[in-house]
């Protein structure tokens, strides 16, 4: 027979003529030892066929061996598939399987125990293995394995035996394959690199969610790990319910091939299905049920490096767009700038010079020649003349300017350097204990009245805000990159890809970096980061000149120019970009605060700016302003850590919500101008005495009023919403309460801008509706939720889509074009909507 010529061939050479004493030799130390030989076993062999059923039966005494062959060839791997099914019922001791190949062993007992989680056992008594096919050096080759079955049960278990070929064990590219797997029936598959193609993306799917299944991608070796409780030891592997995606490299597989292994898991907890409660009674067996899946496989090419360049060249090209079109506006706002002066020095001749140079009309109005002066019309003309002067024969009219508005700069023999004021040490305002009292108390204040502390002191106090964010920028982004580092390289060696939240249908790979395009197109951020505080240092540079040249209008006319928070905002959103960028290496939720951390600097810089521009001088410090956003970043992460679900978290955020609305209130309502001390509540309880109950008056502060009773029904509908919905992103939810508040403080400004008779310039409002534009469309995107930690990584795989943008980018790589456009677009409208005051006295400028 062919398994005793095996045999013979195998071990006659190997053991020669000693093979006789060596058989003694073991008899002998037997029998010193006093062992009492068993009855030996009666070993049955059997030559195997292919796709033939054996019933058969096996007992303790018994044990059976088929013999199997097939040919392998270097160019076709041709799979090999055992299904043993156990007839018998109530089995005491186990069928033992045990398939011996040339270079692997294989072996599983029948019915086979797969462990669930609180140690719940679940047999199955009918299993499919795959067996594992190394691959041969020789162009073809016989190979021969063995399945091995034995028991030690003394009663006789009756047993199915199949062993099959699997005609299409191998995937081709772009070519779909269904199949149909279970806990104790895994399949796997071959997929070998075709030539040209560096980098494949492996797609599974399902029409069933549950029962819950693992997708891995292992090299091409023995043993094969295809089971619920050894699947995850290497490779790659991610579970999934309806949709999973692997990239795989060439560079990680030195034999241009791995396996796909597709493993359905025994319970359904890991991808986020019910947990069905079982008692928990030791070494019961529980019946898991019908857990067969069918799935389908697929292997497409990833994208080639040519994509790659396209993608980033795109992306550059984009944002490096916005920097020309800003020369191109500074080039135009320069050539308007000389036309403007030229019509200046025109007003400030004497008024025999200027009927010389232009002669009078019959009304004795100046007559301009369009040939002398250009294209310029005469509306622009006239608007530039009424503007700079009201008369031409008033040529000491500036003179007589200054002398009235009391402007005491020149001459000024007191020392200008920074380093040696300080706020602190003195106040600008005589007599400031009432007066400041007296000022800010008034029912209509103009910016003359809150812009009374000495320009300097107030420009390096807000230069605070610019050094104070770049150093928090440092320290925390130091350890925050050390940390996204550290998650990739966990990904990278250990395979676990449930750990980051990638959308895996358009993830690209670069070096070690898993997802390179959601990282890149964070560069938005910084780049027109930078170019905002290019744009800010030109206009404080521009303002400086003009301080050092006294002019009139830098120095009396318009909102107090001071550019230390448009510095911080610069450099917020370029930070923004930045850690961004971080938490895309490994989204997830545990470092999701690096994504949001400066969004709420962001808003909160934002309408601090919006305050400032009216209120300079009681404006917070750059400490209290950092200290409370601190402490909006310390709630944040204590939402992400305790709050989901956990009731007493959101009573105590609720109400520190609302305290905080309230305090914020009062001070924006009094203008500082209170105290918070024990007296607190009897000047409370007074007020509304006298004002509500004794006689019923209107608030002395009629606009403000508005501002914060809206204020708070928005804040106290968010509190009452979090209070009840408890939504499990709480940073999102606190980043909703920023930007609520900011979108209501901005809408109250523009309403109380255009109120007071102010106008808003053409670039001011061209920036307006394009930002709003931009947003809309920013958020759009956004909403398209192409993964969420908010679920399990397989629920959140079924969000997962394809590439919509250059087969590179998708929906939240837009979002973050879309979303930096609109920020910096943003950030611009605050810089320019009150440029129309810049001729306007300060004490004509309203506060509100």
């Amino acid at each position: 027979m062919l398994l005793r010529s095996l045999w013979k061939s195998r071990y006659k050479d190997t053991f020669g003529a000693d093979a006789g004493v060596l058989l003694w030799l073991c008899l002998a130390l037997l029998a010193c030892g006093n062992v009492v030989l068993a009855e030996p076993k009666n070993v049955i062999q059997k030559d195997g066929e292919f796709d033939m059923i054996y019933n058969d039966t096996v007992t303790s005494q018994n044990q059976t061996i088929y013999a199997f062959n097939h040919t392998v060839t270097r160019t076709k791997t041709e799979g090999v598939r055992v299904s043993v099914d156990v007839l018998s019922q109530n089995l005491k001791s186990p069928i033992l399987f045990v398939v011996r190949q040339k270079q692997a062993v294989l072996s599983f007992q029948v019915p086979l125990i797969l462990r669930g989680l609180y140690q719940r056992k679940y047999p199955y008594n009918h299993l499919g293995r795959t067996l594992c096919q190394p691959p041969t050096r020789a162009a073809s080759e016989t190979q021969y394995f063995f399945v091995d079955v034995s028991t030690l049960s003394s009663q006789g278990t009756n047993y199915q035996l199949k062993v099959s070929r699997i005609e299409s064990f191998t995937l081709q590219t772009d070519t779909p394959f269904s199949f149909t797997a279970s806990p104790s029936q895994p399949q796997y598959f071959k997929y070998a690199f075709p030539e040209g193609v560096d980098t494949v993306i492996v797609k599974v799917s399902s029409d069933m969610n549950f029962p819950c299944s693992v997708m891995s991608i292992q090299d091409i070796q023995c043993p094969v790990y295809d089971l619920d409780n050894n699947v995850a030891f290497i490779g790659m592997y991610q579970t999934m319910t309806k949709k999973g995606a692997i990239t795989v490299q060439r560079k990680d597989f030195p034999s241009n091939s791995f396996y796909v292994v597709v493993v359905v898991k025994t319970e359904d907890e890991a991808c986020g299905g019910p947990l069905r409660f079982y008692p928990l009674r030791p070494d019961e067996l529980i019946d898991a049920g019908n857990r067969s899946k069918t799935l389908n496989v697929v292997v497409y090419p990833a994208i080639k490096s040519e994509v790659y360049v396209i993608g980033m060249l795109f992306c550059v090209g984009i944002f490096l767009s916005f920097y020309l079109l800003t020369l191109l506006v500074a080039c135009l706002q320069k050539q308007r700038a000389k036309k403007r002066e030229t019509f200046q020095n025109i007003v400030d001749t004497s008024p025999a010079e200027t009927a010389s140079l232009l002669g009078k009309n019959a009304d004795g109005k100046i007559a301009v020649s369009p040939n002398e002066y250009g294209s310029i019309d005469s509306t622009a003309s006239s608007e530039a003349i009424t503007e700079s002067a009201p008369s031409i024969d008033s040529a000491t009219s500036a003179d007589n300017y200054i002398e009235r508005s009391g402007w005491k700069n020149i001459g000024r023999t007191r020392h200008d350097s920074l380093s040696s004021i300080e706020e602190d040490d003195y106040d600008t305002l005589d007599d400031i204990d009432s007066d400041k009292n007296i000022v800010r108390t008034k029912k209509y204040l103009c910016v003359s009245d809150l812009s009374r502390k000495d320009k300097r002191v107030l420009s390096k106090k807000y230069q605070i805000y610019f050094w104070n964010i770049a150093t928090i920028a440092v320290f925390y982004a130091l350890p925050v990159v050390q940390l996204v580092i550290t998650y990739q390289t966990v990904v990278n060696v250990t395979g676990n890809q449930d750990i980051c939240y990638y959308n895996f249908m358009c993830a690209h790979p670069l070096g070690a970096l898993s997802a390179f395009n959601n990282i890149l197109s964070n560069l938005g951020y910084v780049m027109l980061g930078l170019l905002f505080l290019f744009i800010v240092l030109k206009r404080d540079i521009d303002h400086n000149r003009a301080l050092a040249s006294n002019e009139v209008n830098a120095l009396e006319c318009g909102i107090p120019k001071h550019f230390g928070l448009f510095y911080a905002m610069g450099t917020a959103l370029m930070m923004e970009g930045l850690l961004s960028a971080c938490y895309h290496v490994c989204p997830n939720y545990t470092n999701f605060q690096f994504d949001t951390s400066f969004m709420y600097m962001i808003a909160g810089l934002c309408m601090l700016k919006l305050y400032q521009k009216r209120h300079p001088d009681i404006n917070a410090s750059a400490y209290t302003a950092y200290a409370c956003l601190a402490g909006v970043i310390f709630f944040s992460v204590l939402g992400v850590v305790f709050g989901r679900g956990n009731t007493g978290f959101w009573i105590v955020f609720s109400v520190i919500h609302i305290l905080a609305t309230l305090l914020l209130s009062t001070q924006l309502y009094y203008m500082g101008r209170w105290r918070l001390d024990s007296g607190v509540l009897r000047r409370m309880v007074y007020v509304v005495y006298t004002d509500c109950i004794r006689q019923c008056t209107g608030p002395m502060y009629i606009d403000r009023m508005v501002l914060l009773v809206m204020g708070n029904i928005v804040n106290w509908s968010l509190a009452a919403y979090g209070l009840i919905e408890r939504p499990n992103d709480f940073a999102s939810y606190l980043l909703a309460i920023a930007i609520c508040n900011l979108l209501l403080y901005f809408a109250f400004y523009i309403i109380m801008k255009l109120r007071s008779g102010e106008r808003i310039q053409c670039l001011a409002l061209i920036s307006i509706l394009f930002t709003a534009v931009v947003w809309g469309f920013a958020l759009y995107f956004f909403f398209q939720g192409l993964s969420t930690w908010q679920k399990t990584p397989a629920e959140s795989r079924e969000h997962n889509r394809d590439c919509i943008l250059l087969s590179f980018f998708d929906d939240h790589d837009i979002w973050h074009f879309l979303s930096s456009i609109a920020m910096f677009g943003s950030f611009l409208v605050l810089l320019t909507m009150d440029d129309d005051l810049d001729t306007v006295q300060r004490d004509k400028i309203y506060v509100f």
